[in-house]
């Protein structure tokens, strides 16, 4: 996911701000929040009949089984939330993260810090740095928060204005919680107490050349600050390690990438020269550290002061670096155990 209302070089949180709000859908109905499942009810996605299904004892695949068929009989009877974003938990729960966790857990063996710096309820701004050629980390992120967090949150992450005028990718960004990166969507999400995700670099962070990795990018106007000074809500800084290395991005064709209108076209070691297997994410290994939180509530009268949103923006930036180059000298070998 990239920045909100960007300019056309992609600057979440901190290029312009006049993209519209998402209007809410007509037939949406209230999401749970905060990830919070009905009282009563633990583990997988919560159903009628009690304890998810993939919680009952029994053999793993049998509870696997009778897991998709609830979630299918769930899915066929309308017995789903979906918010006014168009956020679907449940089609979130028991199709997206399963495929990331295979990803976080297995392919990149994701080491996860700092989670108690993520409030367990109530609104929270994670602010991250993007790297990584393809935006896998903002997902990455998303799924390794809502697994590890006691509470089990969701992220909803905010992202670029061209992820939603893409078609396919513009409907499962929506179901899985993302809207476009504006400040009305942005207040309106934590002004609900909502867990928001930001990568304030945007296009320039996801596209910068491998020889500048883990060199933090510009933040943009501090969108981003300000959206969190209205609300009063705290910033999580989080800095991630292992999204550098799963595509290196050797070179930018940008001819190309001004024909296609995409803000750039990546040549990588397997990109394109292996077609569609290059787009394989090489098994990078990756540590994810959640800073403590910034507190804005006592500065919500100074949304609009240029001086206070940058020097809180360079604040988290500067934390972000920090917690970066710590997490590099823990992890020497990108490929390692």
């Amino acid at each position: 996911m990239t920045g909100p209302g960007q300019e056309r070089d992609g600057a979440e949180m901190g290029g312009r701000f006049d993209v519209p709000p998402n209007p809410p859908s007509p037939d949406a109905e209230p999401a749970r929040r905060n990830g919070h499942r009905p009282t009563g009810q633990a583990g997988g996605p919560a159903t009628r009949e009690g304890p998810a299904v993939a919680d009952r004892p029994g053999d793993p695949w049998d509870r696997r089984v009778a897991s998709g068929l609830a979630f299918l009989r769930r899915r066929l009877a309308g017995e789903y939330e979906v918010d006014e974003f168009g956020f679907d938990p449940d089609l979130t729960e028991a199709v997206f993260h399963p495929v990331l966790r295979l990803l976080y857990r297995d392919w990149f063996r994701t080491e996860v810090t700092g989670i108690e710096n993520v409030p367990s309820d109530g609104a929270g701004l994670v602010v991250g740095n993007h790297s990584g050629t393809v935006a896998l980390d903002a997902l990455i992120l998303s799924a390794a928060l809502h697994d590890q967090h006691p509470a089990h949150r969701f992220l909803r992450l905010l992202g670029a204005d061209l992820v939603f005028r893409m078609p396919v990718v513009s409907e499962l960004a929506r179901k899985s919680g993302g809207t476009v990166a504006c400040n009305p969507d942005a207040e309106r999400l934590l002004g609900a107490g909502e867990l928001v995700g930001v990568f304030p670099e945007g296009f320039k962070g996801i596209g910068k050349l491998y020889a500048d990795r883990y060199k933090l990018q510009r933040f943009g106007r501090g969108g981003f600050v300000s959206a969190a000074l209205r609300t009063g809500t705290p910033i999580v800084p989080v800095a991630i390690v292992g999204g550098e290395e799963i595509y290196p991005m050797l070179a930018d064709i940008k001819p190309l990438a001004r024909l296609l209108k995409l803000p750039y076209f990546p040549v990588t070691p397997t990109f394109p020269w292996l077609g569609p297997l290059g787009m394989i994410p090489l098994p990078s290994k990756w540590l994810i550290e959640f800073c403590p939180p910034i507190p804005t509530a006592h500065l919500t009268d100074s949304a609009d002061d240029p001086l206070v949103v940058f020097n809180l923006a360079d604040q988290v930036r500067e934390t972000i670096q920090q917690t970066l180059h710590k997490l590099l000298e823990r992890r020497p070998d990108p490929f390692g155990p």
